[in-house]
């Protein structure tokens, strides 16, 4: 079974300082039909103005990943990292027994776009941890790149971050006649997110903030992409 959600179908906030999309459940957006989905809870699209951010604040036991599209996301947090993360880069804060931390847009007179995603981790209590690493374009370009695995992943690269959790999220780039596939367990469930561009997934559209959520199905395929950036998520059910 494939379901559609479309980009305009999200949660959305406007602070002034940040222009905020929602996938799921979060803050003051309310919807109890999506509340996550597997042990996805959270997939945040942010756009921060110049020289504003969040301020310090704590999170407990999740698995938290930056994905940045534009701009410069600024963090800071209670493990001493003190980090800039570039389009490109894919970090990963384990949040554990507890972490406190700052993201601030230090993009000189641009907005800094960028996702925000939170996955439930299958141990709690752990240390906190921070991972940062960078993705090629030659990774991402025509295929499918495993960007986020449990530990000792055997399909895991020297790009790909670790979590702590049942879930597995890889990022790709398609155009043209370029496509990729990947096979699912029939116990699994997987999340399509396009972030630009446009793309079929198992025949259907996807435009730009659309997503497609995937359950009891053999297999993915990605196919006549139009300049397209998409996450794919393979879940715990």
């Amino acid at each position: 079974m494939l379901t559609l959600r479309q980009s305009a179908e999200r949660g959305y906030a406007d602070h002034g300082w940040l222009k905020s999309f929602h996938s799921f459940s979060f803050a003051n957006y309310f919807d109890p039909a999506h509340m996550g989905f597997g042990n996805l809870r959270v997939i945040n699209e942010d756009r921060i103005d110049p020289g504003t951010g969040f301020g310090t604040h704590g999170h407990r036991d999740m698995e938290i990943i930056s994905y940045v599209l534009s701009g410069n996301l600024a963090h800071q947090d209670s493990m001493g990292n003190v980090k800039g993360i570039p389009p490109g880069d894919v970090q990963r804060m384990s949040a554990g027994s507890g972490v406190r931390h700052s993201e601030f847009n230090h993009a000189q007179g641009e907005q800094t776009h960028f996702l925000q995603i939170w996955i439930e981790p299958n141990v709690m209590g752990i240390e906190p941890g921070y991972e940062q690493k960078t993705v090629p374009v030659s990774a991402k370009r025509g295929q499918l790149a495993l960007v986020a695995a449990p530990p000792a992943d055997p399909m895991a690269a020297d790009h790909t971050v670790q979590i702590h959790a049942d879930a597995r999220m890889y990022a790709g780039l398609l155009d043209g006649a370029e496509s990729a596939q990947l096979t699912l367990a029939p116990t699994r469930k997987a999340y399509v997110f396009l972030v630009r561009g446009s793309l079929q997934v198992n025949g259907q559209w996807l435009k730009a903030g659309d997503a497609a959520m995937l359950q009891a199905e053999p297999s993915l395929a990605l196919t006549h992409g139009d300049n397209a950036e998409v996450l794919v998520f393979d879940l715990s059910a």
